[in-house]
């Protein structure tokens, strides 16, 4: 089986092209940031990020070009995909690639926002700021009528 999930955000906006021919498909190439939450070579607890590179055809892709830009959060499933090609040096060059089947929006549009700046951070109940890697709502006191009590 091969079978690829990553969350991750986007490094830069997406390199999109349409091939040739009478039925044209997007092609759309973009790298994908995924934290790594443990580094055996990193002592001081700071996260590291591997940057995998995904290409996306078809609808896929022209979703991927109309709704995706550098920073935006995604979650993609889809499967790696190895080849090789020569460069103009004569030298063999191998790619790995994850072909994205599946894109989905992994946080808000005004979470979103809230990382390139020009977006006021949400509020908790208190009044203080929540804090910048909570990826939970804050739920205010007195809603009892939650679906997971």
């Amino acid at each position: 089986m091969n079978k690829v999930i990553l969350m991750g955000r986007l490094t830069r906006d997406p390199d999109v092209r349409y091939s040739q021919g009478e039925s044209s498909t997007a092609i759309a190439r973009f790298t994908v940031a995924v934290d790594r939450r443990f580094s055996r070579n990193n002592q001081d607890g700071q996260q590291t990020a591997d940057f995998i590179s995904c290409v996306a055809f078809g609808k896929t892709g022209e979703f991927v070009e109309k709704y995706l830009h550098k920073g935006t959060k995604i979650a993609l499933t889809g499967r790696i995909q190895t080849g090789s090609y020569t460069n103009k040096d004569g030298q063999k060059v191998y790619t790995t690639d994850v072909v994205a089947e599946d894109v989905e929006f992994a946080e808000s549009k005004a979470a979103n926002q809230s990382n390139g700046g020009g977006y006021d951070a949400p509020q908790a109940p208190s009044g203080e700021p929540a804090p910048a890697n909570s990826d939970f709502m804050n739920i205010p006191s007195g809603v009892d009528d939650l679906p997971f009590n």
